[in-house]
C-alpha cells in the first residue's frame, strides 16, 4: 500500500477533520461534553453534530474522557482488490485513515477512514458491558427508504415521519444529485446486529443500544458506514463495505458462482405426461438441462431427509439420503454441483461440523441454510461458525428466512455467496409487487448479494406449478429474465422446470449467458421504486443489459458507450405492444442490431415488466 500525506485540520474549538482523496467528503470529530462527529459532502453538512461512542451500563457516562491531538497526519493509502467473485474483477480503492485516541487508556479509540464514495469508523473499547450510544442527527429531513424484513421495504418516509425500530439497510435521497446509505461492515462475531431507532419530529436515527459483552481483550465494534452517491445507482455499484472487511485467507477457487437450477417450486409441475417432483428422476432431468444450458448448480431444498422440523429428521441419514448421494455422483458426471437444505432444527439438534463434513465427503457444493433461530447476537455468532465451517468443508453456504443482514463478509469469505436478505419471489406474492423489485435493488442489493428467486417464467394467469404455493407472479417473461441480471448474488437460483425455458429460446440464451465471475457491474440509470437499468459484462467478455420497471411503463434510452471498440451484435427483447404485467405477462419482442459504443437503444418496458439485451462482439 501506498502511503501519503494527507489532511488534518485543527481549529480554535479542538475539531479534528479527514477529508476523502478527493477533499469532497469530510469527516469532522469534537470533544464536547461528548465525543460527537459530523459528516459533509461538498461543503454542505449532511449529518449535524452527532453522539458517538460507547456508554457504560445504563448511565448517560461515555468512555470518551479527552480526545488526544493525533501524533502524526492521516495516512493515505490505496488498495487494489481482485475479488474471487463479485460486481467487477479489478477493485481499486484510496482513501485516508485516522485513528482517535479517547479514552482511557490505548485500547480506547476511533478509528475513521474517509473514501471518495463515503466515509465510515469503528469503536474499540477494552471496557466490558457497555453500550454505543451513536447516533447520526441528519442535517435535513431527507426522504429514506429501509429494509424490511419479509415485508416490501419501507419508504419514501421522511425522516421526521419515521418511528420506532428501523433496520438496515437505510438509502437516503438528500436531493436529485445526493444520496447516501447508512449501514454496517465488518460486524464482529461478539456484535449485535445494527437496529436503527427512530423518534417521529426529529431527523435522527440512533443505534439501539444493545449491551456488548463476552469478548477477550480488546472489542472492535463493527464499522458504522455512510455511503455517499451522487446517483442511487453509485450506492448500488459501490464496494465500501466489502473493502471494510478483512481480505480472505487460504483457498477459495472452488466456490462457483453462476445461475444455479432449484427443485422447490417444480413440485408438482406437469408437462406434457410427465410430473415433476422432489426426486431423483426429477433432479436427473434438472441436471441434465443445467448442463446443457452452463448451469453451475442444482439446490435441493427442504426435506429431503425428513420432515425439516422434526428432530427425528437425520441430516445425514434420513429419508432420501441415498438418493441425493447419487445424484451428487451424477452431477459431477455432468459438470454440475449439487447444494442441499439444511433446517437449523437440524444444524442444531446433530453435530453440525460431522454433518457438513459429511457433506463434503459426498461432494456437496453448498449448503442452503434455512429457518435459523436464536437473538440477533446468537444468529451473528452462529452465522459465522457455519460460514467458517462450510469453507473448511468447501461448501458455499446461502442463508434463507430472516438471516443476518449482509456486511461485506463475502470478502473474506467468498463462499458465502448469497443471503434472503429481501422477499423471495417464490413464497412473496401476497407483497412482492413490481414496485417492490425496483426499490430492494436500491435497498436491499446495496448491502450485499440477495437470493431473491427470479427467474419465473411461467407466469399464466391462474395457478403455477407447485402444488401448495401457487399464486401467480407480478411481472412479465422479459421482466423476470432481467431481475436475475440485475439482482447481485453468487447465487442466482432460477426456480422452474426447463421446459417452461426452452418455450423462450431467446430469453434462455440470455439466461445462459449469464457465466459469472462477473468483469464489470454497471448501474446505467434508475430512480428508487422506479425503475433501473444495470449492464454487467459476462466472464466471456460479454455485455448483458437488463432493465426493469415498476408498475408504470416507460421507454429508456440506453448509451452503449461502456462497450469496447469494435462492432457489436445486440440481440434485444423488450416487452411488446400488449404486454402487461395484470392481463397479458408472456409476450414479447426480439431484434437483432449491430452497435458501437456510439450507439443508443432504445428500450420499452410494459407495467411490471423489463428488458434484457445480449451484446456480443461481431
Amino acid at each position: 500500500m501506498a502511503l501519503l500525506c494527507a489532511v488534518v485540520t485543527m481549529n480554535a474549538e479542538d475539531v479534528f477533520t479527514v477529508k476523502s482523496p478527493d477533499r469532497n467528503i469530510a469527516f469532522s470529530l469534537k470533544l464536547d461534553g461528548t465525543l460527537q462527529y459530523s459528516v459533509s459532502v461538498d461543503g454542505k453538512t449532511i449529518v449535524d453534530w452527532s453522539g458517538l461512542g460507547y456508554t457504560l451500563g445504563s448511565t448517560s457516562d461515555g468512555l470518551a474522557e479527552f480526545l488526544v491531538p493525533p501524533a502524526r497526519k492521516p495516512e493515505r493509502k490505496k488498495e487494489v482488490w481482485h475479488p474471487l467473485w463479485g460486481k467487477r474483477s479489478t477493485v481499486k480503492a484510496e482513501f485516508n485513515e485516522q485513528i482517535f485516541a479517547v479514552g482511557h487508556g490505548a485500547d480506547e479509540y476511533v478509528l475513521v477512514r474517509v473514501y471518495n464514495d463515503g466515509a465510515a469508523f469503528r469503536l474499540c473499547t477494552s471496557t466490558d458491558g457497555v453500550r454505543e450510544n451513536t447516533e447520526f442527527n441528519f442535517a435535513g429531513d431527507y426522504t429514506a427508504w429501509y429494509y424490511n424484513g419479509e415485508r416490501h421495504n419501507i419508504g419514501p418516509e421522511l425522516l421526521s415521519d419515521a418511528s420506532g425500530e428501523r433496520l438496515p439497510l437505510a438509502t437516503i435521497k438528500v436531493s436529485d444529485d445526493l444520496y447516501l446509505a447508512l449501514h454496517e461492515a465488518d460486524l464482529p462475531y461478539d456484535g449485535w446486529p445494527m437496529r436503527l431507532l427512530a423518534e417521529k419530529g426529529t431527523t435522527s436515527l440512533k443505534i439501539a443500544p444493545e449491551r456488548i459483552s463476552g469478548f477477550n481483550g480488546t472489542f472492535k465494534g463493527a464499522w458504522r458506514v455512510l455511503m455517499v452517491g451522487k446517483t442511487p445507482g453509485e450506492l448500488v455499484d459501490s464496494h465500501l463495505l466489502e473493502l471494510l472487511n478483512p481480505d480472505a485467507e487460504g483457498d477459495f477457487s472452488w466456490v462457483t458462482p453462476g445461475v444455479d437450477l432449484w427443485d422447490w417450486r417444480i413440485d408438482g409441475a406437469v408437462w406434457d405426461g410427465y410430473r415433476y417432483g422432489m426426486n431423483y428422476d426429477s433432479w436427473v432431468r434438472m441436471v441434465n438441462f443445467a448442463a446443457e444450458n452452463g448451469f453451475r448448480n442444482l439446490v435441493l431444498d427442504a426435506n429431503w431427509y425428513g420432515p425439516e422440523f422434526e428432530k427425528d429428521s437425520d441430516p445425514t441419514k434420513g429419508d432420501k439420503a441415498r438418493d441425493v448421494q447419487r445424484i451428487i455422483k451424477y452431477g459431477k458426471e455432468k459438470g454440475v454441483g449439487l447444494w442441499l437444505y439444511l433446517n437449523d432444527v437440524a444444524g442444531t439438534n446433530y453435530p453440525i461440523e460431522e454433518t457438513l463434513a459429511q457433506y463434503e465427503q459426498w461432494g456437496a457444493a453448498g449448503v442452503k441454510y434455512g429457518f435459523m433461530n436464536g437473538s440477533p447476537l446468537e444468529k451473528n455468532r452462529h452465522t459465522q461458525d457455519i460460514t467458517r465451517l462450510c469453507a473448511k468443508h468447501h461448501l458455499m453456504v446461502d442463508y434463507h428466512d430472516y438471516p443476518v443482514h449482509p456486511f461485506g463478509q463475502m470478502r473474506t469469505w467468498p463462499n458465502a455467496v448469497t443471503r434472503e436478505y429481501c422477499k423471495a419471489q417464490l413464497d412473496g406474492r401476497q407483497i412482492f409487487q413490481p414496485k417492490t423489485f425496483v426499490t430492494s435493488a436500491f435497498v436491499n442489493m446495496v448491502a450485499g448479494p440477495v437470493d431473491m428467486n427470479n427467474g419465473f417464467m411461467e407466469l399464466h394467469q391462474g395457478r403455477t406449478t407447485r402444488k401448495d404455493n401457487n399464486q401467480e407472479v407480478p411481472t412479465t417473461v422479459t421482466g423476470e429474465i432481467a431481475r436475475t441480471l440485475i439482482t447481485w448474488s453468487g447465487a442466482t437460483v432460477i426456480p422452474d422446470i426447463p421446459e417452461y425455458y426452452r418455450k423462450y429460446p431467446r430469453l434462455l440464451e440470455f439466461l445462459a449467458a449469464e457465466k459469472q465471475p462477473w468483469q464489470e457491474s454497471i448501474t446505467l440509470q434508475g430512480e428508487i421504486g422506479e425503475y433501473i437499468v444495470m449492464a454487467r459484462q459476462n466472464a466471456d467478455g460479454d455485455w448483458l443489459v437488463a432493465a426493469a420497471t415498476d408498475e408504470e411503463s416507460r421507454t429508456v434510452s440506453v448509451p452503449l458507450d461502456f462497450l469496447g471498440r469494435g462492432r457489436f451484435l445486440a440481440t434485444v427483447n423488450t416487452d411488446a405492444d400488449d404486454t402487461d404485467y395484470r392481463t397479458n405477462r408472456e409476450t414479447f419482442e426480439n431484434t437483432e442490431m449491430e452497435v458501437t459504443r456510439k450507439s443508443t437503444i432504445k428500450l420499452k418496458l410494459a407495467p411490471g415488466g423489463g428488458a434484457c439485451v445480449l451484446i456480443t462482439r461481431k
